[in-house]
């Protein structure tokens, strides 16, 4: 067939007829959807009050927390983009306004944005209006919104000087619509206190350090010990830069998705570049600590680690590689270069040339400290599939098949995914399917997010907790809207970065009918097959009365362009269309399915959050 007068905005359609039975994934897909859309009305009614509020403490102390306000309700926007009821952006919107007023009466937020913290934690709550954006791009306030928050890091905006455009850096670790904090407070960290006197200690210069093991800890609860702790925070931490803040990308990313202008595509660029300017200049190793001066290890007597959730503490090298990782698929996302994902595949080289066999295992260093690289683990997985699947390269490719060669216990889910985290599903086992290696997936991860589901619901009954006594992250394993595992086997994606990462996808679906992002009404799709230039892709109608149309798109923001498509139907047999575009509508007679082999060129488009054509 001829390829047709097209131009990339313009639809291609196609009609499938013929009745077939469905397969069983695809209707546990839509009775999930159902399931979710009804759980989701019992978990708002259970945990908020009529305005919305979380029914929580009335007094809040602690710098920490805001972001579990949020994660709260994170999933719900989510589930809305793949096909959740009306309702849940509804909800979605309600809480994100009523969380934002409750904490701005706490006192954390000011300006509707976080006064003062870090980004692990902004990371968390701000991926929120990435989904909302995505739901309606034409809504006026959250546009404003997202332009204020860029404006907050970019310069532009005077109460917030977070950003330093002499050095090309964020002014320190903390900060927000106040601009950079410089000082803490025994207050702000109150009441984690209990819970970091079991993680390793923030300096090995502290009262009782034992210099003969690098996972030493002390006692954040005794006062004494404290006050140093907090002392040398606040000399050593507090001010300056820290790989961390490269998760701010995603924020001025989200400003250029919706308005095409270049000076928030400039300012990812030109941040992500100075890191990497700072990577080459210290042997090829992000530092850590940035200080005020813009000079490595200023504040830390010349030492490249030591910064705030940087090589050593809390959490160590997972906050150097995945920042790296969010800035790079940002770049990528606005430029088409794959380049900018070398920052994150330097330090996951590095990590690796580090490794060493033990028990039988090879590990690779989570820590450095004075006494050298220690905290020896298991390399992280998702890291290198996430990597992987942007590229879709050889290169990446090589590296997964070295550090992960048999894919040892990939086919496995967690039992209980969705107690933590507003449900964050790993995507082992859906690469494991993409691969070929696990043919159960879609099976197993429609069990498998029942289950979950079902856990969270049985945590709802059994929550008779006073609301004054309630931890931050009380309401995210009693959430039972869990579409992580969904998105995986609809779109083709191992679903965002939970710590700020876009939802980048080989495909999206919007209802024309409807006019609204996600797939229409007793539609199930399963992607079983991505790469560099294709996806393979199963469309289902579960209703035997009624025809549906849904519309694909090429990439999550329109970033991808079709090239052609080979569709086996449950009616006509096979054909071939070409296409040039990034739309293709679909018709589905009652009871129809489609499989599609569907050719593509990724990355050539201007990324944006506008809807296609659904008229």
């Amino acid at each position: 067939m001829s390829p047709p007068v097209q131009t990339p905005d313009q639809t291609v359609e196609l009609t499938v007829a013929g009745r077939a039975h469905p397969s069983t994934w695809a209707v546990r897909q839509r009775h999930l959807i159902e399931l979710m859309d009804r759980a989701a009305l019992k978990f708002t009614e259970q945990a908020t009050r009529p305005d919305g509020t979380l029914i929580w403490r009335t007094q809040w102390t602690s710098m920490d927390g805001t972001d579990n306000g949020y994660e709260a309700f994170l999933s719900f926007p989510l589930f809305y983009l793949l096909g959740g009821g009306e309702h849940l952006d509804r909800i979605a919107r309600r809480e994100w306004d009523a969380i934002t007023w409750q904490f701005e009466h706490f006192g954390t937020v000011d300006r509707e944005f976080v006064t003062g913290f870090d980004w692990f934690h902004h990371s968390e709550s701000y991926t929120y209006i990435y989904y909302l954006a995505l739901a309606n791009p034409h809504h006026f306030i959250d546009r404003s919104r997202a332009l204020r928050y860029a404006a907050m890091y970019t310069g532009e905006d005077p109460l917030a000087p977070n950003w330093d455009p002499e050095r090309r850096m964020i002014r320190s670790p903390l900060n927000g619509s106040h601009g950079p904090r410089t000082t803490t407070t025994q207050v702000d960290w109150d009441y984690h206190r209990p819970i970091l006197a079991h993680y390793l200690a923030p300096y090995e210069d502290l009262p009782g350090a034992d210099s003969t093991d690098p996972l030493f800890k002390v006692d954040w609860t005794d006062d004494e010990t404290f006050a140093k702790v907090l002392s040398q925070i606040n000399a050593r931490m507090i001010r300056g830069d820290v790989p961390l803040n490269l998760s701010a990308t995603s924020l001025v990313t989200n400003a250029y998705l919706y308005t095409g202008e270049e000076k928030y595509k400039n300012w990812v660029l030109d941040y992500l570049s100075a890191w990497m300017e700072r990577r080459d200049q210290n042997q090829g190793i992000m530092p850590d600590n940035i200080g005020p001066s813009g000079k490595t290890g200023e504040l830390m007597n010349g030492k490249w680690w030591g910064g705030y959730y940087g090589w050593r503490w809390p959490h160590g090298a997972r906050n150097i590689v995945e920042p790296a990782l969010v800035a790079g698929s940002c770049a990528l996302l606005m430029t088409g270069d794959f380049s900018w994902l070398d920052l994150c595949r330097s330090q996951l080289d590095l990590l690796w040339a580090l490794r060493r066999e033990e028990n039988g295992e090879i590990v690779v260093p989570a820590r450095h400290g004075d006494q050298g690289w220690f905290d020896y683990r298991l390399p992280d997985s998702y890291l290198y599939i996430h990597l992987y699947y942007l590229s879709q390269s050889a290169e990446d490719r090589a590296r997964l098949d070295e550090v992960f060669p048999t894919r040892a216990g990939f086919e496995r889910l967690p039992e209980d995914w969705g107690a933590s985290k507003a449900g964050i599903c790993p995507p082992n086992a859906w690469f494991a399917f993409i691969e070929g290696r696990n043919p159960g997936f879609p099976d197993q991860i429609a069990a498998s997010t029942y289950h979950c589901v079902g856990q969270s619901l049985e945590r709802m009954a059994n929550d008779h907790t006073d609301p004054e006594e309630r931890e931050c992250y009380h309401f995210q394993p009693l959430n039972p809207v869990l579409p992580e595992g969904l998105i995986q086997l609809a779109n083709g994606t191992p679903a965002a970065i939970y710590n700020g990462g876009l939802l980048q996808a080989h495909l999206r679906y919007f209802d024309p009918v409807r006019r609204r992002t996600g797939l229409p009404e007793h539609v199930a799709a399963q992607v079983d097959r991505v790469g560099a230039d294709c996806a393979g892709l199963t469309l289902v109608n579960t209703d035997p009365v009624e025809a549906r149309t849904v519309l694909i798109q090429a990439g999550t923001f329109g970033e991808h362009e079709f090239t052609e498509a080979r569709i086996t139907d449950s009616g006509k047999g096979e054909q071939q269309l070409m296409i040039r575009g990034r739309y293709l509508r679909v018709q589905l007679g009652p009871a129809a399915q489609a499989r599609l082999e569907l050719g593509m060129r990724r990355f050539v488009h201007r990324p944006s959050y506008d809807f296609p054509p659904l008229g």
